[in-house]
């Protein structure tokens, strides 16, 4: 199912010229209505006017995660508090909060980005749709709800958290569509597994799975402990929350929304476009929002944009699926290394659990490494030498995969403590 065939289906030249004109009404009411890019773009010596299509875009200054921070809490809404009439919060954890605000139109624009998000995976208004995100100043829970309202589906407006209520109403009320984390998702079927209920005869089809990184291997790992599909879906609170882009029933690459939010990919240290297909710094641009016209807004998410037409008929780029973050790398004695891809290597470990815990041990310039990995109950209860067999098989892929020589500690199913929102895989410890 195609949502918005007229924008989605759009010829390339076409939306071009769409995004071109929206391009030009964005930089006019920032420049116009918000201070602080009006002072950047006097500084950056743009004015509105030498803006005439998107190619012009490169001409406009970056806006960094800090402006927000340093203009908190309102300083760049381009509308008066009165037409606000939505505000969330990010979950960041350092320093001020990121505020962002929502007019009505944005909110309207935000279910029908949503709605065309649940199309991606097949979802209709025949379906059933259980939003386990978080509600409140998170932007997940509220985002998919009002998304699967737009679309007519039947909503349940769940929230994180209470496992076993999330099973009694898939299977009391036929939910086919679930949207979570990739991570409470395995606690579903975690405690599905604790509870003795056999998850194929549940009417579940498609999963919506967002708000944290994760791999091709956890997916596999997810369909194979769920009867669904498991859909990658991306959003950031400062351009809207989830509804940016979506993975539609190929499960290869997510489907930018593109008449809303126009991507690029920058090389993270020069700032420069690299080339088509190569990996680097996600940026998006909001097009329409009236609330917040974010112009160039760095992610930090590193990605490549993928071209090629897709079997589902949908013109707009796909982004990869995020691999990493520019601050979440690890420097491990040198080595430079992401959290997804020590998950990549465990997840084709057999007798592995898609549970682990990196822990990072800084002192001073030197970093040790620790992964925490829980294994299968059968494996765990087994003997000493079958263990010792596992923790150094792990050992050598990491090293022979990944360059790294990391400290591999084998726990017991379910000691690694799990999360109702974003799982924490990594933790940074400082030695003194």
């Amino acid at each position: 199912m195609i949502y918005s065939e007229r924008f989605e289906c759009m010829k390339r030249d076409e939306l071009r010229l769409v995004q071109g004109e929206r391009l030009k009404d964005a930089v006019r009411r920032a420049y116009e209505n918000v201070p602080f890019y009006r002072k950047k773009f006097d500084e950056h010596g743009v004015k509105p006017s030498h803006i005439q299509s998107i190619d012009d875009i490169r001409k406009l200054p970056f806006t960094m995660k800090d402006d927000f921070r340093e203009t908190y809490p309102f300083g760049l809404f381009a509308v008066p508090l009165r037409d606000i009439i939505r505000l969330h919060v990010s979950s960041g954890t350092t320093g001020k909060p990121t505020v962002v605000g929502y007019t009505r139109e944005d909110l309207d624009l935000w279910a029908e980005t949503i709605a065309r998000t649940l199309a991606c995976g097949g979802g209709t208004a025949d379906d059933v749709l259980q939003v386990a995100y978080g509600y409140g100043l998170f932007t997940g829970g509220l985002g998919v709800h009002y998304g699967g309202e737009k679309l007519g589906a039947t909503v349940i407006p769940m929230s994180g958290g209470n496992t076993k209520k999330q099973l009694m109403l898939m299977q009391d009320f036929g939910t086919t569509l679930l949207a979570c984390t990739p991570s409470y998702a395995l606690q579903i079927a975690e405690e599905a597994a604790a509870e003795g209920i056999d998850l194929k005869k549940m009417k579940l089809r498609t999963g919506y799975f967002g708000a944290e990184s994760w791999t091709e291997a956890m997916r596999k790992q997810i369909e194979q402990r769920l009867p669904l599909k498991a859909i990658d879906i991306y959003g950031l609170s400062e351009v809207i929350g989830p509804g940016v882009a979506s993975e539609c029933l190929e499960q290869d690459g997510l489907h930018v929304f593109e008449d809303h939010f126009y991507p690029e990919i920058i090389n993270p240290e020069t700032g420069e476009p690299v080339e088509p297909g190569q990996k680097g710094e996600l940026v998006f641009t909001c097009l329409t929002k009236r609330a917040i016209p974010l112009i160039r807004y760095r992610t930090r998410d590193i990605s490549c944009l993928n071209e090629q037409a897709c079997p589902c008929g949908r013109t707009s780029r796909r982004m990869e699926r995020v691999s990493g973050r520019t601050d979440d790398m690890l420097i491990i004695r040198g080595v430079n290394v992401f959290p997804t891809q020590i998950e990549e290597v465990l997840m084709k470990v057999e007798g592995v659990e898609p549970q682990y815990l990196i822990i990072v041990d800084k002192t001073g310039t030197l970093a040790e490494l620790e992964i925490k990995v829980e294994v299968s109950e059968g494996i765990f209860s087994d003997e000493v030498k079958k263990l010792e067999a596992l923790r150094k098989r792990i050992f050598d892929e990491m090293r022979s995969m990944l360059s790294i020589s990391a400290k591999i500690t084998l726990v017991e199913p379910k000691s690694i403590e799990r999360a109702l929102g974003k799982a924490k895989r990594v933790e940074i410890r400082t030695v003194k």
